[in-house]
């Protein structure tokens, strides 16, 4: 028996260690400036799991999501490994690979459903085409997006809750329904929307699984039936934990301004069209698609997307009753990817690789039910195409979580897919500012600015660059625009306040900091950037408090730690100095501001301990 068990589970494990594998780059990931910034490195709520960070877990709709699960594995993820974002990539990994095997049970529990002669013939055939299909899914290059990226959390996690609810589902219903199984199923689909919202759509696919291939609705059973009747009662429940959950995530995300209805449609139709051909031919890939600053139904991409769907659409319905599974996992593909495709405008982006997570699984088990008949014409070729298929995904997978490396690798690909993306070119800005690779930035801020004049990003990061050029009075004008587009922008009026102190206008720099921070409490740079305009002041100990506030927010932010040095050494503090000047090159050893005061620190309190000794007693 212990043998059988272990048997049994072989596959499964070389379905988890083949994911780990293609994915192993993701653990030299950084955190990038693609919100993982404002999610984990300048947002101190989510550090740990006491009281007051579980109070803002379940109460929060940061940056316009109400994920209260997927706060919690990075608050457990923030006691284990502080901030080092090794930990959190290693978590979201063992979440996607969990997540593939609980696919490769779906796929060999719907393939024997739907193809019983063939499935029935060798359980040999049927396990190597469901681990054919959960890694067609896992290994996919659309999935590097979701586990590369930190702030997916809430997709590996969701993901996760969500395919076990589906799986427990249909097994609740076979061979008699079990009440237990189908409440851990709804307890699980519950955990899934406290994960992520976008898992709503289960009520739909449970729907369909219950026309083909469970045949419980439509067809003999009928749709009126006291049976069907039965199948609706037991959805009831998880549609309506659906219906709360899109509600609460309207009032969470709180919409921008929409598009235009026939420009949706248009966005949908190309949107839907792209997941389906990225998941054929998934080259291209990039970590954002920007939205075009005008959507022309007319232009040859999206005519040719709408052809395109309804050619998928004529083959779906001709294939209904041959081959209902092609059908049933077109549709499955539609219903999962719907609340995505743009009815509800949420970001920048036309489309984006993640959204494809929750509905891959449906292409990758009809893969699979394509590869067990062909099994049984040819094992061989099937085997070797099975794993040229597997090879190659591998590989791009492993080529696409190293975009996610760091920032500048992450937006030099999307500036390598898309010249034209403003985001890209003004977020690359940032990351060249930091590197003191001014006009190099400043070449990527002007192009972002000519691209979407009324970016406010743009105009924002186009001020730090004139800024820093000595352009004062241009650079306060960028500053204005922004803030005239979007009043609320923090980093504006901090970075407004940097540059009047470089004109030693400390007052209106204050003052600009206050208003950064009035928006914004948790904006480390501002606190960092009073203390500085408080020590130039020569009030030091009102600037310790801003040091020390800026390290609750950012507790490795190495300026903070020597500003705060700089203020102690002006106090005599020399000792308590080079602590924070020492920390400071901990967090980052390439900064020679920090090491020259070290070394002054040094040499200062050598020289009073020498002059001490010499000293008659």
């Amino acid at each position: 028996m212990t043998a059988a068990l272990s048997a049994r589970w072989v596959i499964p494990a070389g379905i988890a260690l083949v994911t780990i594998v293609a994915f192993l780059p993701v653990l030299h990931n950084q955190f990038v400036s693609w919100d993982d910034d404002r999610n984990f490195v300048e947002n101190p709520h989510f550090r740990g799991l006491g009281l007051e960070q579980l109070r803002w877990m379940w109460t929060t709709f940061h940056m316009g999501h109400y994920v209260p699960l997927s706060w919690m594995t990075l608050g457990f993820d923030y006691e284990l490994w502080g901030m080092n974002p090794t930990g959190y990539h290693l978590t979201n990994l063992l979440l996607h690979a969990a997540s593939a095997v609980v696919v490769y049970f779906l796929a060999r529990t719907l393939l024997a459903l739907s193809l019983p002669g063939i499935a029935n013939g060798s359980r040999t055939q049927l396990d190597l085409a469901a681990a054919f299909s959960a890694l067609a899914f896992a290994v996919h290059p659309l999935r590097a997006e979701s586990v590369a990226w930190a702030t997916e959390r809430r997709d590996v996690l969701s993901g996760f809750f969500y395919f076990l609810s589906i799986l427990i589902y249909v097994r609740s219903r076979l061979p008699a329904p079990s009440g237990r199984r189908y409440g851990v199923a709804l307890a699980l689909f519950l955990c899934a929307l406290l994960s992520k919202a976008t898992s709503m759509s289960a009520p739909a696919v449970l729907v369909i699984l219950n026309v083909y291939p469970l045949r419980r609705l439509g067809g003999a059973a009928g749709w009126r039936s006291d049976s069907a009747r039965r199948v609706y009662r037991e959805l009831a429940p998880f549609a309506l934990l659906a219906a709360a959950a899109a509600g609460l995530s309207i009032v969470a995300l709180h919409p921008p301004d929409q598009l235009s209805l026939g420009a949706k449609l248009t966005v949908s139709a190309y949107s839907l069209v792209f997941y389906l051909w990225k998941t054929i031919a998934p080259l291209g890939l990039a970590p954002l698609y920007e939205m075009p600053q005008h959507v022309d139904p007319g232009a040859a991409r999206f005519v040719a997307s709408e052809v395109a769907l309804v050619g998928v659409a004529l083959v779906a319905w001709t294939a209904r009753r041959r081959w209902p599974g092609t059908t049933a996992a077109l549709a499955l593909f539609f219903v999962v990817t719907l609340p995505m495709l743009g009815i509800v405008q949420n970001g920048p982006q036309i489309a984006a690789d993640r959204y494809t997570y929750f509905a891959a699984p449906a292409l990758a088990i009809l893969a699979g039910g394509g590869l067990l008949m062909l099994i049984r014409s040819s094992a061989a070729l099937a085997g070797a195409a099975a794993l040229a298929i597997v090879l190659a995904l591998s590989a791009l997978s492993w080529q696409q979580s190293a975009v996610w490396h760091d920032s500048e690798s992450l937006w030099s690909r999307v500036l390598a897919v898309d010249s034209e993306s403003s985001i890209a070119h003004s977020s690359l800005s940032n990351v060249l500012y930091g590197q003191n690779r001014l006009q190099e930035a400043i070449e990527h801020s002007a192009r972002a600015v000519a691209i979407a004049p009324n970016y406010p990003e743009a105009l924002n990061g186009l001020g730090v660059g004139l800024a820093r050029e000595g352009r004062a009075d241009d650079a306060i004008a960028y500053y204005e625009r922004a803030l005239a587009i979007k009043p609320a922008y923090d980093d504006a009026e901090t970075n407004w306040g940097v540059t009047l102190a470089g004109e030693n206008d400390m007052a209106g720099a204050i003052e600009h900091y206050r208003r950064a921070l009035a928006i914004n409490p948790d904006d480390a740079n501002a606190e960092v950037n009073w203390g500085n305009a408080l020590v130039r002041l020569n009030r030091p100990n009102e600037a310790i408090e801003h040091y020390e506030a800026a390290l609750r927010i950012r507790g490795d932010d190495a300026d903070a730690h020597h500003n705060w040095g700089v203020a102690l050494a002006r106090e005599g503090k020399l000792a308590e100095a080079i602590e924070h000047f020492r920390a400071a090159l901990t967090i980052d050893p390439s900064y020679a501001e920090a090491r020259d005061y070290l070394a002054k620190a040094t040499r200062l309190v050598h020289d009073r301990s020498a002059r001490s000794l010499a000293k008659p007693r």
